[in-house]
């Protein structure tokens, strides 16, 4: 038995636009300079706070950056429905989870930066609840790269890291992979370079979901 363990955004589903507006948005209101679109998908995957302080340059973070990150969580839904976005699965991902989701030697589960309530609405938009039966979010544990994420849901599946891949496109889920002691597989379609992942501790790096295969087993 093998726990598979999967990023949402820039692995599963293509939510840069969508982030990247809502949290320009929020600058903007904040008087803050406008972000790049480079700029907010090198923090993708970090959580809310933590990834507000780092596009300011600050190391920690603080009342401001709590503040900004709850008015970007007012505003998510709002973009969403002004732009009609629909974060929409990168190709060949619906065909792998149609394929590994119903096999009996796999545990599929997800581990992001996302709110629970965001990442519900991504498993319900695309009907994957039935398939991800453990997930750990922003809400639950410390930011990536942190091992928490990892190791608790192995720990509700009585499973061990070892025996456990991570499956993401940012520097930070090779990082918490490798940190709890898993397997980190990068994925070439997100928004980190192919390069950083492997500076990351990256053991393979795919560029397309039928190759995961080859490494799920």
């Amino acid at each position: 038995m093998k726990l598979v363990l999967f990023d949402c955004d820039g692995t599963l589903v293509d939510s840069a636009g969508l982030i990247h507006e809502t949290m320009r948005r929020t600058f903007l209101h904040f008087d803050k300079p406008e972000p790049t679109v480079e700029d907010t998908k090198a923090i993708i995957g970090l959580t809310l706070d933590i990834a507000i302080a780092r596009m300011l340059g600050r190391a920690h973070a603080g009342d401001e950056e709590v503040a900004m990150m709850a008015y970007y969580k007012s505003l998510f839904s709002v973009v969403r429905q002004d732009l009609d976005f629909r974060e929409p699965l990168f190709p060949g991902i619906r065909e792998l989870i149609d394929d590994i989701g119903p096999r009996e030697d796999l545990s599929i589960g997800a581990v992001t930066g996302k709110s629970r309530r965001g990442l519900n609405m991504i498993l319900e938009t695309h009907d994957f609840g039935k398939y991800f039966i453990v997930s750990r979010t922003a809400d639950d544990c410390p930011s990536k790269p942190h091992p928490a994420m990892v190791t608790e849901c192995c720990d509700e599946m009585g499973m061990v890291p070892g025996v456990t891949l991570v499956i993401g496109d940012a520097i930070y889920d090779m990082q918490m992979a490798k940190a709890a002691g898993a397997k980190a597989i990068g994925v070439s379609w997100g928004y980190a370079s192919v390069d950083e992942l492997w500076n990351a501790g990256a053991d393979a790096v795919v560029d397309h979901p039928k190759e995961l295969l080859a490494h799920i087993g």
